[in-house]
């Protein structure tokens, strides 16, 4: 059988109560499966089985059809009669809860006629063919989609190929996630007559694909109580002190919150806003976390105040009457109002202090950002009807039937070469639980996980024409590839135009993404690095390449000769700067040194503000006639093969000699050239700067600017 059972009177976590519109009898599992056992109901009459289900239904979709839910009931008792669940019960009650589940988080009609036949083509003669003649084509997908692959066909492998035809059933219709959801759900409800081992194992899938995946759709009602019966299976020990802890707290009497809610309520009455002020209890794994960070907890510690307004407008004006009334804690306030996360959840997280030192944390939402915060893409209803009137796009972010997550594991999964790679690496990306939205120039956006860094975006964007990319400017600086993201940032990819480059083998310490790492190590294996010599070689040396005449002296070659400059000083001898290369039509000044000599330097040097801080005598100074002159410039770029030949090349034809050319060792894949360079005229050097610019992998030229020596 599909689901996995056991007595459903075995206990599990008591997981605290989320609130509920109104609280609903608790179902007798045993109960309905003697219902279904009787048989269906006559034609035209809804079976008492299904009741609940009808009546949680309505409670979302007042004016639905429930036909459907009819006749799929009984198409799913008559096929599933006779087979009962491990824990003696019809197995009838599998589906039945599990469509009570999606019916009470607002699941629409089709979703809900998916979920009650949802085993019956794995576990019985029912047939796709069938069930698309009698349901239709929607109906058929969702069931085709979450029906497991048989181990015979597939044997170890039959667990992660059956998770990867599920996601990839989800990018076409994110309803056949929700749908395995609830089953997990159902199924680990219901897991306590299993053998321990197998109970183990089904959690830790649970806890590494199904709840990370549950927190991307945004079903937090779904993720929450998962965790906590995880947390139960996994970690016994931790979810007993868990427990000691909530009954501790109970039996104490006194609950802070309930005082704060009292004093919120009255607050935003006087400010005349219409608000339900609800004290939401932290779950079970909640509680964990809080007591991990802070240690001993605080009463208030136990759960949060939840405060539900009409309208988006409300929200804000609730947050400022609280922080008007109470002393916030600033570190703790977020807006998700504004900036949404990327699973669809959008609310005002803050805290606030009473005088007495009581702190309560406050979520502040509207009931429909409630809705979705609790159903996430459940909440939508058929998120693939047609939409009353076009809406704005916002990203990948307005689009949750087809969420950037979920794109980027579809790009990946494809070249994912076995099983066993797709199912560790599903794994390692689902571990990533926060995502960031980074903006490329031209405006569009790229989804990429939390940590995700320069190289990840590159692959995001070009796919395997990222093996080119030689660097990149975060915000308009440069920076490395190895560059870490952040949520908002402006990112511009810079590409080689070399067909040969590829990655090497570091990029794959700063690749997060799957398809990253997948399309780097495919590289790196077609492309084995050539074997290391017997000895060690010494380390790189700068390159100098000599001119066609012979190389002057260092200070030589950093002073620019042939400009011709004026002093106001009679018969001085005048010297250009080192540190600054001034050449016309550069704003000048000139110091008085020993000898009667005169240093020229650019207004903006640096030796300027020191020379007259210490009280060096200026001198002015002014371009007489000229024609040559000398300029050393400092080219910085990106590491590839004939970038000094396509430098060079591009000096010589703005007619510049070069007199002297060093070429520092790459750094992080950076390299820097310095050019002292004869030029014919002064007017030719912005030119000669752009052209420099222009060759590829080049990002920036700059004048010389030397360390300065002290003054003589």
């Amino acid at each position: 059988m599909s689901a996995e059972a056991t007595n459903p009177a075995t206990p599990g976590p008591t997981t605290p109560a989320v609130p509920r519109k109104r609280s609903r009898p608790r179902l007798d599992l045993r109960r309905l499966g003697r219902a279904a056992l009787l048989g269906p109901a006559g034609r035209g009459r809804l079976p008492d089985a299904i009741g609940h289900v009808a009546e949680a239904h309505r409670g979302h979709h007042p004016d639905a059809d429930l036909e459907p839910l009819r006749r799929a009931y009984v198409l799913a008792e008559s096929s599933h009669r006779g087979q009962m669940r491990k824990s003696g019960e019809p197995y009838i009650t599998h589906p039945l809860a599990v469509t009570l589940i999606l019916a009470q988080l607002g699941a629409e009609t089709t979703t809900l006629t998916a979920s009650l036949l949802h085993d019956t083509v794995e576990d019985t003669d029912v047939t796709l063919d069938q069930v698309r003649t009698e349901f239709g084509d929607d109906v058929c997908y969702l069931v085709d989609g979450v029906t497991k692959l048989e181990k015979v066909d597939y044997g170890a492998a039959a667990e992660p190929e059956t998770f990867r035809k599920m996601l990839v059933a989800t990018g076409n219709d994110v309803r056949v996630m929700a749908i395995k959801l609830a089953d997990r759900l159902h199924n680990m409800r219901t897991l306590g007559v299993m053998r321990p081992e197998k109970q183990a194992r089904i959690a830790k899938v649970t806890r590494d694909v199904l709840i990370p995946l549950a927190e991307r759709l945004g079903v937090q009602a779904l993720k929450t109580e998962l965790e906590d019966l995880v947390f139960a299976i996994l970690h016994p020990q931790e979810c007993a002190e868990v427990r000691e802890l909530i009954a501790a707290k109970a039996k104490a009497g006194t609950d802070p919150l309930a005082d704060i809610s009292e004093e919120v309520r009255g607050v935003l009455r006087d400010a005349g806003i219409a608000a339900e002020v609800l004290i939401r209890p932290r779950h079970f794994v909640s509680v964990h976390r809080v007591h991990r960070k802070r240690g001993d907890l605080r009463p208030s510690d136990f759960g949060r105040l939840l405060v539900l307004v009409n309208e988006d407008a409300d929200c804000y004006g609730v947050l400022g009457e609280l922080h008007t009334c109470f002393t916030p804690v600033v570190s703790e306030f977020k807006d998700f109002i504004a900036v949404p996360k990327f699973n669809l959840y959008q609310s005002l997280h803050t805290a606030v202090a009473r005088p007495d030192g009581e702190v309560a944390e406050v979520l502040i939402r509207t009931h429909q950002m409630h809705q979705v915060a609790e159903a996430g893409v459940i909440a939508l209803r058929n998120p693939y009807a047609p939409p009353p009137e076009e809406q704005p796009v916002d990203g990948e972010r307005a689009d949750p039937t087809r969420p950037g997550w979920l794109s980027r594991l579809l790009d990946w999964q494809q070249a994912a070469p076995d099983p066993d790679t797709f199912w560790s690496t599903l794994r390692e990306d689902l571990a990533q639980d926060r995502e960031i939205a980074v903006y490329r120039p031209d405006g569009g956006t790229l989804g990429l996980p939390a940590g995700a860094s320069c190289v990840d975006a590159a692959y995001a964007q070009y796919g395997e024409d990222a093996h080119a990319c030689i660097g990149a400017r975060v915000n308009g600086r440069l920076a490395t590839l190895s560059t870490v993201l952040r949520d908002g940032d402006t990112v511009q990819l810079l590409m080689g135009q070399d067909p040969a480059s590829g990655p090497s083998r570091d990029w794959l310490d700063h690749a997060r993404t799957p398809a990253a790492r997948i399309a780097i190590r495919r590289w790196l294996t077609t492309h084995p690095a050539p074997a290391p010599p017997a000895t060690a070689a010494p380390a790189p040396a700068p390159v100098t390449v000599p001119a066609t005449t012979p190389r002057p002296q260092v200070s030589a070659a950093l002073r620019p000769a042939g400009a011709d400059v004026v002093a106001d000083r009679k018969g001085a001898t005048v010297r250009l700067a080192g540190c600054c290369t001034p050449v016309p039509p550069d704003e000048i000044t000139g110091f008085a040194v020993r000898g009667g000599v005169v240093t020229v330097h650019r207004i903006a040097c640096t030796a300027v503000a020191r020379m007259t801080e210490v009280g060096r005598p200026e001198v002015g100074v002014r371009w007489g006639d000229t024609t040559e002159c000398r300029v050393t410039l400092v080219a910085e770029s990106f590491g590839r093969a004939h970038l000094l030949a396509d430098l060079t090349e591009a000096i010589a034809l703005e007619g510049a000699a070069i007199i002297s050319a060093t070429v520092e060792p790459p750094t992080q894949q950076r390299v820097r050239h310095t050019y002292t360079l004869q030029l014919p005229d002064a007017a030719h050097l912005p030119g000669l700067m752009r052209a420099m610019r222009n060759v590829p992998g080049v990002y920036d030229v700059t004048r010389a600017q030397h360390r300065a020596a002290a003054a003589p």
